[in-house]
């Protein structure tokens, strides 16, 4: 995706404050955090080369050089200043020096072993989502939270459902925080994956239909979202509050297993309980009315 490496580190520069890397601050600046000239001065290398590689047009960029691209010593050197932490860097690695395209993608399917590893899980939900946030597959008690059984194959995709569903607002209490979290994730695997055709054509709908995606991704978050605690308000069981796990799936390493595991005697497990055997009979009720 073109420009993200420039805006990525650009992004990086203006959270940084000079005296935070032991630099003078001479009064106020312009513009916030680190320029470009102090940026080049503290990673070691010329100020022509910093700026062609944060403008793409050096190592790493469209004009790539005899030898590859940027060097990990230099790309180390630049996370280091700009106090990139772990995930940062690797999404650094990755947008300077993007694979090449392979082809067209085949569609992501989930292995039959892994629908039986699902199935199991008889008391939690869990599901398999793919590069693009798309849900592959899942069993029972996911449905029951989620009736993905019911829901067009285009509708089963995390961000579309957090940006374009409005009904998502509701389903999720804490919007926000789960819109940046989504953001965050699905930028990590666009860097790791920018010559999917598909994943980049999710990001331009996005872009184009919600006002808060193109906001978020113009703010560039980045970060791992491997466990957490998410809460639902779900319209028959109510409210539930979910910690998750998330694991990659090791011989398939574009896919991972997401298990939501709430606490055991809790009132989630309670009315999942419920709401999962509801689902099993085929007879949920509607929502009623609350007073």
């Amino acid at each position: 995706m073109d420009g993200d490496l420039g805006d990525f580190l650009r992004s990086r520069r203006a959270r940084i404050q000079p005296e935070e890397v032991g630099l003078p601050s001479y009064g106020r600046r312009r513009v916030p955090g680190l320029r470009r000239e102090e940026v080049a001065q503290l990673a070691g290398v010329s100020v022509d080369y910093y700026i062609r590689l944060e403008q793409g047009r050096g190592p790493g960029g469209p004009s790539r050089t005899k030898s590859g691209g940027v060097s990990d010593t230099v790309l180390d050197a630049v996370a280091r200043v700009l106090c990139l932490d772990e995930t940062e860097r690797a999404y650094l690695h990755a947008v300077a020096r993007p694979r090449r395209p392979s082809g067209r993608p085949a569609a992501p399917r989930v292995r039959p072993g892994v629908q039986l590893l699902l199935d199991s899980m008889e008391r939690t939900p869990a599901f398999v989502l793919d590069v693009r946030m798309d849900v592959l597959a899942w069993n029972a008690l996911a449905d029951a939270v989620f009736d993905y059984d019911r829901i067009a194959p285009d509708a089963r995709n995390i961000p579309r459902h957090v940006f374009l569903d409005p009904a998502s607002r509701t389903f999720y209490p804490d919007w926000p925080a789960v819109a940046v979290q989504c953001v965050a994730h699905l930028r990590v695997r666009a860097g790791h994956h920018q010559d999917d055709r598909r994943l980049t054509a999710l990001v331009g709908e996005l872009s184009l239909k919600s006002d808060d995606f193109r906001r978020l991704w113009a703010d560039h978050p980045v970060r791992e979202c491997a466990f957490g605690v998410k809460r639902i308000q779900h319209p028959v069981a109510g409210l539930l509050t979910f910690p998750y796990e998330t694991m990659a799936l090791p011989a398939d390493p574009d896919q991972n297993l997401l298990v939501y595991t709430p606490e055991p005697a809790s009132e989630t497990t309670e009315r999942l309980a419920l709401l999962g055997s509801w689902t099993s009979a085929s007879t949920v009720p509607e929502p009623t009315e609350r007073a």
